[in-house]
């Protein structure tokens, strides 16, 4: 099996071919999103970006929001016209492959959870992504990023992009530092994965239960989606 795995970003649109065990056959390309961000302006980079790599079988993608039977129900960090989009039939008519689609949180999830315990996922990008997995299983459409977190500022407005390019790195740190403790009281967490473009931005002693992974599973752990 020859996956073309998509990770759909805020800033970019990044694909790879993997194998069915979610092992990388190509090297990742990148292209940055366009504006205004709409399904077909964001199709119309994947269908690029595929014509160059090799020949896939499937499709996996990664995308900013929540997904639901393949249609996208929210989307912050893209343009309104993504709510209600039916992601997977018009990218698999757009490539001619079936496509099969999930939170970005979710497939970055998939790469990396032990299957064991509680493990919760947050992805440090143009937004917030979050994911929870209990003993390996996913519990769907967990969205942290828009809840209330200080000083009646969400968790997104104060770990975002614009909060690191506004705040500084060493503030946008010690935030960081609050919320791992905050959500370790809200979940008691075996485990906290972090993930996500900014992840190389994280310069603060990690406690224990905190791990940082590279970027990359974003579109490793769409093999999982194709798991029977």
């Amino acid at each position: 099996m020859r996956i073309l795995a998509v990770d759909i970003g805020g800033s970019g649109v990044k694909v790879m071919i993997i194998d069915g065990k979610g092992k990388q056959l190509s090297e990742r390309a990148r292209v940055p999103t366009p504006q205004p961000a709409t399904p077909q302006s964001v199709i119309n980079s994947i269908k690029q970006l595929a014509a160059k790599q090799a020949k896939f079988d499937r499709v996996a993608v990664g995308f900013p929001g929540v997904v639901r039977k393949g249609v996208t129900e929210t989307a912050h960090n893209l343009d309104k016209s993504w709510i209600g989009f039916p992601l997977e039939k018009e990218l698999s008519q757009a490539l001619g492959k079936p496509v099969r689609a999930a939170n970005d949180a979710d497939v970055q999830g998939l790469a990396v959870v032990g299957g064991r315990g509680v493990e919760l996922v947050l992805t440090l990008g143009t937004g917030l992504g979050s994911a929870l997995f209990v003993d390996g299983k996913l519990v769907p459409n967990l969205e942290v990023a828009h809840h209330p977190f200080r000083k009646s500022r969400t968790y997104e407005e104060c770990l975002g992009a614009q909060a690191l390019e506004k705040s500084g790195k060493k503030k946008w740190n010690r935030s960081l530092q609050r919320a791992f403790a905050e959500l370790h009281h809200l979940f008691n967490y075996d485990r906290l994965w972090i993930g996500g473009g900014n992840g190389e931005r994280v310069k603060l002693k990690l406690p224990p239960r905190v791990k940082i992974v590279p970027n990359v599973a974003g579109l490793l752990g769409g093999a999982a989606l194709w798991k029977e």
